[in-house]
């Protein structure tokens, strides 16, 4: 995959269409500074520090808790305070005049790897921006591990589809990234083709393949190949084993070497 190519030229296109969708998926915290305002109320319009227990103090209603939600939850939240014997079917809007600092960490198949603090909004796009790059051997994989408080392990696991998003652009995979996420990039599997094939070589797993599939990768056969007697190299409990007369529905594991031997004839 060519990664430094696509990722200046989908990195520049998602950034231009993703603005908007990721200041309302954005999760709010302590240092936070936001502008609330009421439609036709000017002297309601307050600017805001989110402070260390997560409160913000606001006209006619007082102290409101503002961390952990997102944009559209704090307004809804001070909507439904002003409607509560103050006013008449209010709309809200809040508008972020300043990020806190994010930190998270990004490791593995990563030109710079390690704990990076973050001023503002950032998405995993920008974030692999930001840490160089992804290497030659990442896979097209990103985990993120985000804590939650709805998961009994305080854990949920986010996996990202790489591909999906580096090559094909797709919007959705592009997402806003948190406050003590831990992102890994691991490296990507092989297998590899040794014998009477016409392009022996090392080539990237995809899991489910077969030995068909992952023949017609290496080009077939070679003139002088026996198809019979293919044989998989396979480590196993960290001892290799050879598996003979292989068929051609057999799946390839990741590390597998693929023999196919030359014919007697």
């Amino acid at each position: 995959m060519k990664h430094c190519f696509h990722l200046t030229l989908i990195l520049t296109v998602l950034l231009l269409c993703t603005s908007d969708i990721n200041a309302q998926d954005y999760i709010l915290g302590e240092g936070d500074v936001l502008t609330v305002s009421v439609y036709d109320q000017p002297d309601l319009k307050s600017t805001v520090r989110i402070s260390g227990d997560g409160m913000i103090s606001l006209p006619l209603i007082g102290q409101v808790h503002a961390t952990g939600q997102s944009v559209d939850q704090l307004s809804h939240k001070i909507e439904t305070r002003l409607a509560d014997g103050y006013l008449i079917n209010p709309h809200v809007t809040i508008f972020i005049d300043e990020f806190r600092n994010l930190k998270v960490t990004i490791l593995g198949g990563i030109i710079s790897p390690g704990l990076y603090e973050l001023k503002g909004q950032t998405t995993l796009l920008e974030l692999i921006s930001k840490a160089g790059g992804l290497t030659e051997d990442a896979a097209n994989e990103a985990i993120i591990r985000r804590n939650t408080s709805n998961n009994k392990e305080g854990k949920t696991v986010i996996n990202i589809d790489l591909n999906e998003l580096m090559e094909k652009g797709q919007i959705s995979k592009n997402i806003t990234i948190i406050n003590g996420d831990n992102i890994y990039i691991p490296k990507k599997k092989e297998y590899y083709i040794t014998g009477e094939v016409k392009s022996p070589n090392a080539y990237t797993y995809q899991e489910g393949i077969t030995v068909i599939q992952a023949l017609t990768k290496a080009g077939g056969f070679s003139d002088k190949a026996a198809p019979s007697r293919i044989k998989i190299i396979r480590t196993i409990d960290g001892k290799e084993q050879l598996l003979k007369n292989v068929h051609m529905d057999e799946r390839v594991q990741p590390n597998d070497v693929i023999v196919v031997p030359e014919s007697y004839f």
